[in-house]
């Protein structure tokens, strides 16, 4: 069974362009330079579901006309993975249906704190209506999409990263034991974070994701969460090797 990858967005916590900048990034007119907050989507026939939802969800929905969706899957707490969850209530008016949303306890317990009009007793009409369903270590089911977890470390915070078939995708983390790396090895594609060039607390340098590529050895591996302090699309794809590309916008994948 292949499965569609579409990458919702592909920028770090502020997005590129960032507020108030004129570097040569957030100033490019290249488009693949536009990245919106971290988020893929993957897809089967009959499978739908979405890998965060962050301040971007919305424009990302309606950028690439999504009409369904079957379910939320969250890697982690922060807010620009979770801040566009109210967007799901669209789903709800249009499909009909509650909206199935899979997280950690840890990452259940934030959205029940950031978002409490959705869980509270008192219901307010028109408020997103969601089913949380926890998971952990244990592979899990949605539709015919067949999800098994990876733990990693965004320097101190636990992190899911996610394989589906030969595919993975693991955002914010600067960190991934090996028994979790034996999950990522000889991959068809893996989708990996790669902040900046400078070392940075909690995420992968370029450096260190490329390393981390080498010693996983994907076919095909794709970079995302990217600062604009990593430089211009066009220059830094040039810079990597043959089976390394940066991710972007929109980039559609078939796995």
């Amino acid at each position: 069974m292949s499965i569609k990858v579409t990458f919702l967005g592909s920028g770090t916590s502020q997005g590129v362009p960032l507020i108030a900048c004129g570097c040569r990034v957030c100033t490019s007119t290249d488009l693949r330079d536009k990245r919106l907050r971290s988020s893929i989507l993957v897809e089967t026939s009959k499978t739908r579901i979405v890998i965060d939802t962050g301040p971007d969800f919305r424009q990302q929905l309606l950028r690439e006309k999504i009409k369904r969706l079957d379910a939320v899957v969250f890697t982690h707490e922060h807010k620009d993975h979770i801040a566009g969850l109210d967007e799901v209530r669209a789903f709800n008016f249009i499909n009909k249906t509650r909206m199935p949303v899979y997280a950690t306890t840890r990452v259940q317990t934030a959205l029940k704190r950031e978002f409490a009009y959705i869980f509270s007793e008192e219901k307010y009409p028109g408020i997103p209506e969601v089913d949380l369903f926890e998971f952990d270590t244990d592979t899990f089911m949605i539709g015919n999409i067949v999800i098994e977890p990876v733990n990693v470390l965004h320097y101190r915070l636990p992190v899911k990263g996610f394989k589906i078939n030969n595919f993975a995708y693991i955002t914010d983390a600067n960190f991934i034991p090996q028994e979790e790396k034996e999950k990522l090895k000889n991959l068809d594609v893996l989708i990996l974070n790669a902040l900046r060039r400078e070392s940075h607390l909690s995420h992968f340098t370029l450096d260190e994701a490329i390393e981390l590529v080498k010693e996983l050895k994907p076919k095909k591996a794709y970079f995302t969460h990217i600062s604009h302090q990593l430089g211009l699309h066009e220059q830094v794809n040039k810079e990597l090797p043959s089976n390394i590309e940066l991710g972007f916008d929109g980039l559609q994948l078939i796995i």
